[in-house]
């Protein structure tokens, strides 16, 4: 097919677009180059909303200790900058949770960094208290991650 600008040929360029359902097609030949592209048309649902009823106020939660968690003690901070991990793998359990005991060494937690999985080990036995990451949440250094009491 030799590529050519006529108005015939451009109709039935555009025809195959539409039988076909493809949203552009592009020719070249030599130093000559043809796209063609076709949006979709824009379509415009119409929203019916109903005033939402009014939700009961949620319960009252015991308000946190307003202590900063850099001066805590048992605190265990990021020794590097990459993304933190709860588990061995997705699905899997995670290494602690807030009420976990933990003996000194025990793994807390995974940082990947560089593609290397890092173990981040309790620096001392203690009952988990808090936990700041989430699983797949990037971390800074010096980040707090969570607290040892």
């Amino acid at each position: 097919m030799s590529l050519s600008f006529e108005p015939a040929a451009l109709r039935a360029l555009a025809e195959l677009i539409e039988k076909t359902g493809l949203t552009e097609i592009e020719l070249a030949e030599g130093d000559r180059k043809l796209r063609l592209v076709r949006t979709p048309a824009a379509v415009t649902v119409p929203v019916m909303t109903a005033p939402a009823p009014a939700a009961p106020p949620p319960p009252a939660a015991a308000p946190e200790p307003k202590t900063d968690p850099a001066s805590h003690p048992g605190l265990v901070k990021s020794p590097m900058v990459g993304v933190a991990y709860l588990s061995a793998e997705p699905g899997a359990a995670a290494y602690v949770s807030v009420g976990s005991q933990v003996e000194a060494g025990a793994t807390l937690l995974l940082i990947e960094a560089m593609k290397t999985f890092n173990q981040i080990k309790a620096p001392r036995a203690g009952k988990v208290t808090r936990i700041f990451v989430t699983a797949g949440a990037p971390v800074e250094y010096d980040e707090p991650l969570l607290i040892i009491e």
